[in-house]
């Protein structure tokens, strides 16, 4: 082989060769240029990754959070559920609160109605008494003057006759002037119990705070003769102050002391207890006591004669007597008054009895608050 070809066939290798080397760089380049490219896909793959991981996490915080969203929207309905059962409830009461008002409004027209009624009537009932209080005023002056007169110069005569012509009376006739004189007596302690009991209502009612025991002590110094006659033991404690028209329940307590002396058991002597507390109405069974007020409960007992408790409540009326006159003195006014005094205090009185056992006479007066 000569020089020349074998030139030709080393530069044709050279050429060979440069051509692979190029080759072979520009397949480096491409390699490597891929593998840049790999490593950008790799790292734009970890972005992709940590962002599927950062969206799988919202998605499931997402999804925790719809559950509890879920959770309250399932509370919220039951809520709204029980509203609108207590919304039908109070449109129901509303509705009966309406109807309510409507018969109030319709009963308050015929209360105010009724009221007008009763104000003309008590304007009424206001006139006559005006008139009766003028004949009362007329019958206390009769009673006191004209009545009281004639009874005046009946005893004077009887009196006159028994002494003067007694000797020339037969004893029939002594007899008949006793009994007219006992008679005229009675008429005037009628007379004069009639116009106590009348003055009740036509007297001013001033109201004082008073010791009940003041007024006691009064009247057991007044009845003292009457004490000692009968040898009457009195107790009297724990009396308290009340609200009242001192000399009409001085009255009062002499009626009750004097009738406890009066109605004693023979060859017992008398033995009269008065003692007091304050009670609220609540604490008492009597539907005519006010619950919630506070009341002066006097209570007057006694060991007497007693009576049957049927006449409880009669006793209290005017001219009622139980027992015979020729037993008992008196014109059978006394408890009326009594009755009558409780009315003025606005109070109320009450008796419990048994015969041959005693009496006990409660009274009421209400307190001021």
């Amino acid at each position: 082989m000569d020089d020349s070809s074998e030139r030709i066939r080393t530069m044709e290798l050279e050429k060979a060769v440069e051509e692979k080397t190029r080759e072979l760089a520009q397949a480096n380049r491409e390699l490597s240029f891929q593998n840049k490219e790999r490593e950008k896909r790799a790292v734009e793959l970890m972005v992709a990754n940590e962002e599927l991981v950062f969206q799988n996490d919202e998605k499931a915080k997402r999804a925790a959070e719809l559950i509890l969203a879920n959770v309250e929207l399932v509370f919220q309905n039951k809520e709204k559920g029980k509203r609108a059962d207590e919304l039908v409830i109070a449109n129901e009461a509303l509705a009966l609160q309406n109807t309510d008002k409507e018969k109030l409004a319709s009963e308050l027209i015929i209360a105010n109605a009724e009221l007008v009624f009763q104000n003309h009537e008590k304007e009424k009932r206001a006139a006559e008494l005006q008139v009766m209080n003028t004949e009362l005023e007329a019958f206390s002056f009769i009673s006191s003057h004209d009545l009281q007169e004639p009874l005046r110069k009946i005893t004077i005569y009887c009196d006159r006759i028994s002494i003067s012509e007694n000797g020339n009376l037969s004893e029939a006739g002594k007899e008949y002037f006793r009994r007219i004189q006992a008679s005229a007596v009675r008429m005037r302690e009628l007379i004069q119990d009639l116009l106590h009991f009348s003055t009740l209502t036509l007297t001013e009612r001033k109201f004082e705070d008073t010791d009940l025991a003041t007024i006691v002590a009064e009247v057991i110094s007044e009845l003292k003769e009457a004490i000692e006659e009968k040898e009457a033991w009195i107790e009297s404690t724990g009396l308290c102050h009340a609200n009242i028209i001192p000399f009409q329940f001085r009255q009062v307590m002499h009626n009750l002391i004097g009738n406890a002396l009066k109605f004693s058991r023979p060859g017992y002597p008398p033995h009269i207890i008065i003692k007091s507390k304050v009670v609220k109405g609540l604490e008492l069974a009597d539907e005519r006591l006010i619950p919630e007020k506070k009341y002066c409960h006097v209570s007057v007992t006694d060991n007497g004669i007693g009576f049957d408790p049927e006449n409880k409540d009669r006793i209290f009326e005017v001219f009622q007597r139980l027992h015979k006159r020729d037993q008992y003195t008196g014109t059978g006014i006394g408890l009326a008054i009594v009755k009558k005094v409780m009315d003025n205090h606005y109070g109320i009185i009450s008796a419990t009895s048994k015969l041959n056992e005693g009496t006990t006479f409660d009274i009421y007066i209400p307190m001021i608050q």
